[in-house]
């Protein structure tokens, strides 16, 4: 008992004497100190020595739970934070908890600055945040407010798909929507101007839906339902992002429709989703890697240099052709 007393005693020293620098402290002290440390396992904590001189190298991740290309943003934050000195402190948007909670709660950890992976929130609140800390809009572009932003240049994204479409010989071609979900207005508004550009006014569709794999399998009932009233399916789907197309093909396969044989389908983000469907799926690829890393920098950046004004980076999409896109059958 003794000896741990003593033990504690020290940790206590260890606080006092070595990592606040008091003077007073011999070098043999400061070494027998250091010694018992390393024994009993003492780390200090470096985040509470930020916090008390009033800055913080944390930077805070708000994400959506079950959003797939999320999680592919945060593999990549991690390594770019942590090779410029950054921990990452992450705080989700869920059911029951949404995004202001989600912010807060990593404004009250004291983060040096806030990373908002598809943020939800409107212009105006997040102009506020903008100017109560430093904020990064990834996946969304927030016009006038006071963040900067990393997007994927969604128009280019949505043509590229239209167009191998196209190429592929389709005309009748569905888009599945988004909703509210970050770069949505911009693919919806996309694929109606690509579709024009080719000719095929007559033949746009927009049907409602989300970034979820709930919306996509509504989505592929509608359709199988009006194919037995006697209604031909689309040739091809455009989904809003992976997980809607996941869904797709989950109703699509329960109601006898073959991918790609009677309908091509096509998604958008290439998330690690895309991989583990039973068939390849095509997709537009958004860089997850390079969207992290320019958050990561804006960031930072701006933690050095807060009179910067707001920078956007729009990164190129490219499309990825695999299993799930193909020539329209031949009637």
């Amino acid at each position: 008992m003794a000896d741990v007393a003593s033990r504690a005693g020290v940790s206590r020293a260890l606080v006092s004497i070595v990592f606040r620098n008091q003077p007073g402290a011999s070098p043999e002290t400061r070494e027998r100190v250091l010694r018992v440390a390393d024994e009993i396992g003492y780390r200090p904590d470096s985040a509470a020595r930020l916090l008390a001189r009033g800055r913080s190298r944390t930077l805070g991740v708000m994400l959506t739970v079950h959003q797939p290309f999320q999680a592919d943003l945060v593999e990549g934050i991690y390594p770019e934070a942590e090779r410029l000195g950054y921990d990452v402190l992450l705080s989700a948007n869920a059911p029951g908890r949404d995004e202001a909670k989600a912010i807060e709660s990593l404004l009250s950890h004291r983060c040096g600055a806030l990373i908002l992976l598809g943020p939800g929130s409107d212009a105006a609140d997040l102009d506020a945040l903008g100017r109560r800390t430093v904020a990064v809009s990834v996946g969304r572009h927030v016009a006038g407010a006071h963040v900067d932003s990393v997007r994927t240049a969604e128009g280019k994204g949505v043509r590229q798909a239209i167009d191998h479409l196209v190429e592929c010989g389709h005309r009748r071609i569905v888009h599945v929507d988004g909703g509210r979900g970050p770069g949505s207005a911009e693919r919806r508004r996309a694929y109606r101007a690509a579709m024009r550009r080719h000719g095929l006014e007559a033949e746009i569709r927009v049907l409602p839906g989300d970034h979820t794999e709930s919306s996509g399998i509504d989505a592929g009932r509608l359709l199988a339902a009006e194919r037995d009233r006697g209604t031909p399916l689309p040739t091809a789907v455009l989904a809003g992002n992976d997980r809607c197309a996941m869904g797709v093909l989950i109703s699509f396969t329960r109601t006898g429709i073959d991918v790609p044989g009677d309908v091509s389908l096509v998604g958008y983000d290439d998330s690690h989703l895309s991989h583990l469907m039973p068939v390849g799926l095509t997709t537009v690829r958004q860089d997850a890697v390079l969207m992290a890393e320019h958050a990561v920098r804006f960031a930072v950046e701006r933690l050095e240099n807060a009179d910067l004004k707001p920078r956007e980076a729009v990164l190129d999409p490219k499309l990825v052709v695999r299993g799930t896109s193909g020539a329209p059958r031949q009637p």
